[in-house]
């Protein structure tokens, strides 16, 4: 309550009580905020590797160690994406074999080329008339190697065969190689 009493102002307690519970109101808050800042990191130490100590670690060790975990983790992520680039770029390879037949000069040689991406592979073979038994023995290799053969198609273009066989290698994984 204010009294006006020869042009000055007075408060009573009613003044006094606002002042403290604004103070009061205050504490609350930063009781608060520091609470949940608490939670906040107890909730991050919780995310790092168990690390046994005996005793519990003061708050910038806490944090020294996540920071140190994150730039580990940033470390492998960055390692483990240049291994994946390097792995991607070996697994595709291309290779052309030519053969020259011994039986007739004017006979067109054979021409073979693999595509290797990952565990696809694409195989071209080009051929003249006199040379069609080295699709079948292709496909016998990729028998024989354990090569899935998913499909095949040829086209005949002039005295020239064009074979193309799409395959999948089987990838079998033995616990004691």
């Amino acid at each position: 309550m204010v009294a006006k009493t020869g042009g000055t102002i007075m408060q009573s307690r009613s003044g006094r009580s606002n002042i403290s519970s604004t103070k009061t109101e205050r504490k609350v808050v930063e009781r608060n905020r520091r609470n949940q800042m608490k939670s906040l990191y107890s909730n991050l130490n919780s995310l790092l590797p168990n690390q046994n100590f005996k005793e519990a670690q003061p708050l910038p060790d806490q944090i020294d160690r996540a920071i140190n975990y994150i730039k580990s983790l940033e470390e492998k992520l960055e390692k483990a994406r240049e291994k994946k680039e390097s792995l991607a770029r070996s697994r595709k390879r291309s290779y052309t074999c030519t053969f020259d037949p011994i039986s007739s000069a004017a006979s067109k040689s054979p021409q073979l080329k693999i595509h290797e991406i990952g565990s696809a592979l694409e195989i071209v073979l080009t051929s003249g008339l006199d040379n069609q038994f080295l699709f079948y023995e292709i496909i016998s290799i990729l028998h024989e190697e354990g090569v899935e053969v998913v499909s095949s198609n040829f086209q005949a273009l002039g005295d020239s065969f064009f074979h193309i066989v799409h395959a999948q290698v089987i990838i079998i994984f033995d616990p004691l190689c």
